[in-house]
C-alpha cells in the first residue's frame, strides 16, 4: 500500500517515522504525523498549514502536543469539557504524578522514553492430539 503514496506522503510518513524514533516512542502517532507535516515542504499540506501560520507557531505547537502527552492524551479542549462536569484534570495529574512520578499518565512512562517492550502474549495450551485407541481382537 506505501508504494500507492505520492512522493510527499511517503516522505511524511518517513518523517513522522524518525519523529517516533527521536522521541523514544514504540508506535507512531497522530503527534509524529502532525510534526512530520510541519516539516514537509512543497506538499498540499504544507501549504496548507503554512497558509494557517502552523510553521511560525511550531514551538508552541509542540509544547501543546507535550502538554497533552503529559496528560494521557487529553488535550485543552478536552479539559474544558471535564471542568464544566466538575472534573479537575490538573488536579488528577498532579496527583498521579506525585504518586508515580512526573510523566506517569504519558504513553511512555518515562518523557521521551519508550515503554519497555511488552513480552509476547503466551500462546495458547494446545493439548497433544488424542489418537483413538485400536482395539485388537486376541
Amino acid at each position: 500500500m506505501f508504494e500507492r503514496f505520492t512522493q510527499g506522503a511517503r516522505d511524511v510518513v518517513v518523517g513522522a517515522v524518525a519523529h517516533a524514533e527521536r522521541a523514544g516512542a514504540a508506535t507512531v502517532t497522530d503527534e509524529h504525523l502532525l510534526l512530520a507535516l510541519l516539516d514537509a515542504e512543497g506538499t498540499k499540506a504544507a501549504f496548507a498549514l503554512t497558509a494557517l501560520g502552523a510553521p511560525d507557531r511550531r514551538d508552541a505547537i509542540t509544547a501543546a502536543l507535550a502538554d497533552a502527552r503529559r496528560r494521557g492524551g487529553v488535550s485543552r479542549a478536552d479539559e474544558e469539557a471535564l471542568a464544566g462536569l466538575g472534573i479537575d484534570v490538573d488536579a488528577i495529574v498532579s496527583s498521579v504524578e506525585q504518586a508515580h512520578g512526573e510523566g506517569a499518565l504519558a504513553h511512555t512512562g518515562v518523557p521521551g522514553r519508550a515503554p519497555p517492550p511488552r513480552p509476547p502474549p503466551p500462546r495458547p495450551h494446545r493439548p497433544p492430539p488424542v489418537r483413538p485407541r485400536v482395539q485388537t481382537r486376541p
